[in-house]
């Protein structure tokens, strides 16, 4: 394993840290370390201007998008936060390159593919900005949707965050219990469990669907901002509707292998279609 960097988690006297792995590391560690921990990061993954393009591509976007200043505490989402989704539909960079990226591919292979083996699909493109005085996200599971599963439930998703700034605890880094993806349904967190995911902007934190997460709360002065792309297996309702999300013109020039992420193929017979009318 290449090294841990993040701050620890303990079970009993055991201190456990968050898997930190150069771009150019072993896919097979990379993996084991996911499966076992539930969360990894990898760094250093996107460049500098493909960093600066994904901005250029979502501004008009993110800076129409109303910014609620009187939080409730009440809700799932915090106040002070910009959230724009249909990312297939605004950046190109987005979809030709952190959709297709082939450690994203691996990950998604390794986890998904045994319960879904015809394919998997994106589940939800979002692009996030945290302000400052943002309060923390409550803990939750991307697999929170599928009820039907008890805890610990099969991998149905897999998650990712591709940080496009710093993430650093005081503008509100993910937090994320480690080992959580393997809990039943009674356990609950500790404080001390609870970690942050710093990470240099280009690196790419992965998380089990499973696993326990959410937004840190932002003290600092700057705008956290983060891509979240996450991938379910083919044969549960994706929680982003792409079908209505992207146009049929911009359908039109996506790629194969963009359009099958995005899950417009049929899964076995699933999701069929004329295409005399499509």
């Amino acid at each position: 394993m290449s090294g841990y960097s993040h701050e620890p988690w303990r079970e009993g006297k055991e201190v456990v840290k968050i898997p930190s792995f150069a771009a150019d590391a072993d896919e097979t560690e990379i993996h084991d370390a996911l499966g076992e921990f539930g969360c990894v990061v990898v760094n250093d993954l996107l460049a500098s201007t493909k960093r600066d393009d994904i901005v250029a591509e979502l501004h008009q976007a993110m800076q129409s998008t109303k910014v609620i200043q009187d939080d409730d505490p009440k809700e799932f989402y915090p106040g002070r936060t910009r959230r724009v989704s249909a990312l297939l539909s605004r950046s190109d960079t987005i979809t030709d390159t952190l959709v297709v990226d082939p450690i994203t591919q691996g990950v998604c292979e390794k986890f998904l593919l045994p319960n879904g083996e015809f394919g998997y699909q994106i589940h939800v493109t979002a692009a996030l900005e945290v302000g400052p005085g943002a309060r923390e996200q409550t803990l939750h599971r991307e697999e929170d949707s599928f009820t039907f599963f008890p805890l610990p439930r099969p991998n149905l998703i897999v998650a990712s965050m591709w940080a496009i700034t710093d993430f650093r605890a005081d503008n509100g880094a993910t937090l994320l219990v480690p080992g959580s993806h393997l809990w039943t349904g009674e356990r609950e967190a500790e404080p001390h469990e609870i970690v942050q995911a710093e990470m240099t902007a280009g690196s790419v934190l992965f998380w089990m669907g499973g696993l326990l997460h959410g937004a840190g709360a932002n003290t600092s002065r700057d705008w956290r901002y983060g891509v979240i792309l996450t991938y379910s297996v083919g044969w549960v309702r994706q929680e982003e509707n792409q079908y209505l999300d992207v146009p049929q013109e911009r359908l039109a020039i996506l790629s194969h292998e963009v359009k099958k992420i995005a899950g417009f193929d049929m899964y076995r017979g699933l999701g069929f279609y004329d295409p005399s009318v499509s």
